[in-house]
């Protein structure tokens, strides 16, 4: 006797039936569902300079999730509900965000629709395998009003004082005001461009995506992250004393054309500062390793 036919034996790792198809159209409906948010949101990274890098994060979010693509190539997708109440509380998010004006729900709204759509279609793998890209999203969406004026006013001090302590170092005299520098040729105001706040926020998404692509142990990029604070800090307050010396020699050098620019070479080295704290916590990583090594052995 022949054993009866069951059909062919399908493979213990059956192929990815994520469709493509299902990513556009869920895409069209997303954007245009959140069309008047994402207007406003681009909008706002082309005029507030403090959000100029918000067009690098969907960018940079987009090409770490294209990577990954093949690690989910044979990965069959396990759908979750949790995705749909997910998506649910995005939707009365952007409700509430969108009834009482508030710019913050309604964008982080997207950002956890995002997440509930690759939950629901994909599962938690899938959301795991992408975690990273999504978690990046979060930086394209301002800070609150009311979390960004409570940073960036002590900022402004924190800048001025640094400044008034060098300044007077150099033996060149200057009265500090709260946030106004009081020098012999002009005085000069801290504003809040001026408090540090757009490094920080830039220097610090920057940390996340270098971190990514050059270091595979968690602890260091943990420690990349949360060295930006103190590295943007003094980073900005250089760049404030910078301003006021020269602004004691030519008036004229502390605003404007030259200022800017001061401010993009200031940023570029303290992105050279995070990369050689890197450098130095890979000599600690190191050195730990052969000592674990060497008492294993």
């Amino acid at each position: 006797m022949t054993p009866a036919q069951t059909g062919p034996e399908q493979p213990v790792n059956a192929p990815s039936t994520f469709s493509w198809v299902t990513i556009a159209w869920v895409s069209v409906l997303l954007a245009a569902c959140y069309a008047p948010v994402l207007y406003r949101l681009v909008n706002q990274w082309a005029t507030d300079e403090d959000m100029g890098h918000g067009f690098f994060v969907p960018v940079l979010a987009g090409y770490i999730a294209w990577q990954n693509r093949n690690k989910i190539a044979n990965l069959p997708p396990s759908p979750s509900l949790w995705g749909l109440a997910l998506m649910a509380w995005a939707a009365i998010q952007l409700y509430l965000g969108t009834l009482g004006a508030e710019l913050f729900l309604a964008r982080t709204s997207f950002v956890f629709s995002i997440i509930g759509i690759v939950l629901l279609l994909g599962g938690k793998q899938y959301l795991r395998i992408f975690g990273f890209p999504l978690f990046l999203l979060f930086f394209m969406v301002p800070i609150p009003a009311v979390i960004y004026n409570q940073i960036t006013f002590p900022l402004q001090l924190i800048a001025s004082r640094v400044a008034e302590v060098s300044i007077s170092g150099l033996q060149i005299p200057i009265i500090r005001q709260g946030n106004v520098l009081e020098l012999a040729s002009q005085s000069l105001n801290v504003v809040e461009a001026c408090s540090g706040i757009r490094s920080l926020l830039t220097l610090t998404f920057l940390s996340l995506v270098y971190g990514y692509f050059t270091e595979k142990r968690m602890w260091i990029r943990v420690a990349l992250f949360f060295s930006t604070i103190p590295i943007a800090i003094a980073a900005n307050a250089g760049r404030v004393t910078i301003t006021g010396i020269i602004a004691n020699f030519k008036p004229e050098l502390a605003e404007g054309l030259f200022h800017e620019a001061q401010g993009w070479v200031i940023f570029m080295m303290a992105f050279a500062i995070l990369a050689a704290f890197h450098q130095v916590l890979l000599r600690i990583a190191k050195s730990m390793e052969a000592k674990h090594e060497h008492s294993a052995a």
